[in-house]
């Protein structure tokens, strides 16, 4: 025991002092936030950093002369001179960017310009036209528009769930991206740190250090001492990584709360202001401000069991981890080289892959289907199909089996990949296959 714990103790220092564990600790939530920080502040400030595009509107047809409506990035003006003398004109003057030509029969209408213009600006213009043009035929058809729009809004539907202590909201959304983000972080991990486990058996052997080490310990204590160790250097870095997105999160947070109380209490006085000038009961009869995106995603983040998903989370890190690198390792034993790997990855990496795919358009719509049941006991599957599920709810029994399988799943991966390790640790210039492997698992201690 005491010498696993050594093995375990150097794989662990020696790769946390790393500069590079330090740098990847630190830059990596940092650039993600910053980079979804970044794109909704683009998004939201897209309009007025958006350049403007002016368009000269040259209605043949006589029924769209200023009815098409100013954007923050288009505007409209219109000429009573014909599309020839405009076009023309149009290389000599620099007041506009394009010609929209709207024939009196309305078909090919068209918008030319030097530059091709985005699809943003034609669909835009595309669509008021089109507005235009329904609400005149329903006028001319003595429908009044605003009934039709009114017959159209939708109604929203709250998915709610039903408890013994009444009803709470069942956060489908919130779920739905727990789940997502959950099942791609444990993807990601077991292929990263398995792969380092890989790549370490495979520097040792080559380097003829591992000839050594295995004077001084078994080679069984050698794998789990090196799978262990790095297991530990993933826990440690996905902490480090919730710590430090959660401390970026909040400032960022609280940066945005500050401005949004601020537009709050400005659109508060501004409707003080005009019940004040007006009369007391205008306040009364005010419309409730609808909610904000940001609280609606909060109260669907509450409906869900964070303690729950951040338990399973780290089971099913760990010991997918376990399972997964111990087949690393026994890979790791067998080839004298990175390159020679391709060929037994593909089986390792297939039932990831093959879940993960079934995860993002299958599992997440029917979580309590007997194919994501499946999957999400399977040992080899669970550890992607499990996270999507929890947080949909799972029966108890399914996620207690689940991890049981898990844990034997490991602990017979793990005695498997130790009686290839044994002897393929110290195996040179033999190219491996699946049938020497075979013998390798039957050779006598």
């Amino acid at each position: 025991m005491n010498k696993i714990l050594l093995i375990i103790q150097r794989e662990y220092f020696s790769r946390v002092k790393k500069k590079s564990f330090i740098w990847m600790t630190i830059l990596v939530p940092t650039l993600f936030i910053g980079m979804y920080a970044l794109a909704g502040y683009l998004i939201a400030k897209g309009d007025e950093m958006g350049e403007i595009q002016n368009v000269l509107v040259i209605d043949e047809n006589g029924s769209f002369k200023a009815s098409l409506k100013n954007t923050p990035v288009i505007k409209f003006s219109y000429s009573d001179k014909s599309y020839t003398e405009e076009r023309k004109a149009y290389f000599e003057s620099e007041n506009y960017d394009y010609i929209l030509r709207i024939p009196s029969s309305l078909k090919e209408v068209q918008i030319l310009g030097e530059k091709k213009p985005s699809a943003m600006l034609a669909g835009t213009i595309e669509g008021q036209i089109n507005e235009l043009l329904k609400n005149k035929k329903l006028r001319d058809a003595g429908i009044d528009p605003k009934i039709l729009a009114d017959a159209e809004k939708g109604i929203d539907i709250e998915a709610k769930q039903i408890t013994a202590n009444g009803d709470k909201d069942a956060g489908t959304s919130a779920a739905s991206i727990l789940g997502l983000v959950t099942a791609l972080l444990v993807y990601m991990s077991l292929f990263i740190y398995g792969t380092q486990v890989m790549r370490g058996v495979i520097e040792e052997k080559t380097s003829r250090i591992i000839e050594v080490v295995i004077s001084s310990v078994k080679p069984f204590q050698l794998m789990l001492g090196k799978i262990i160790g790095v297991g530990l250097v993933g826990l440690t870095q996905f902490a480090l990584w919730i710590v430090i997105s959660a401390v970026l999160t909040g400032g960022i947070t609280t940066m945005m709360a500050g401005d949004k109380m601020k537009e709050i209490a400005k659109t508060e006085q501004v409707s003080a202001a005009k019940a004040y000038n007006t009369n007391p009961e205008v306040a009364a009869m005010q419309e409730e401000a609808p909610e904000d995106t940001l609280s609606k995603i909060s109260k669907q983040f509450e409906s869900v069991s964070i303690p729950l998903i951040v338990f399973s989370f780290l089971f099913y890190f760990l010991f997918g981890y376990f399972l997964y690198s111990a087949v690393f390792a026994a890979v790791g034993s067998a080839v004298d080289n990175e390159t020679e790997t391709q060929q037994f990855m593909l089986p390792i990496t297939l039932p990831l892959v093959f879940t993960l795919i079934l995860s993002m358009s299958y599992i997440i719509n029917s979580p309590d289907s007997p194919l994501a049941v499946w999957l999400s006991i399977i040992p080899f599957t669970s550890p992607i199909a499990m996270m999507i599920r929890i947080p949909f709810g799972v029966p108890a029994w399914q996620l207690i089996l689940s991890m049981v399988l898990m844990v034997g799943g490991f602990l017979f991966t793990t005695w498997v990949a130790a009686r290839i390790y044994r002897v393929g640790i110290l195996m040179y210039g033999k190219k491996a296959s699946y049938k020497e492997l075979a013998k390798w698992f039957f050779y006598k201690e």
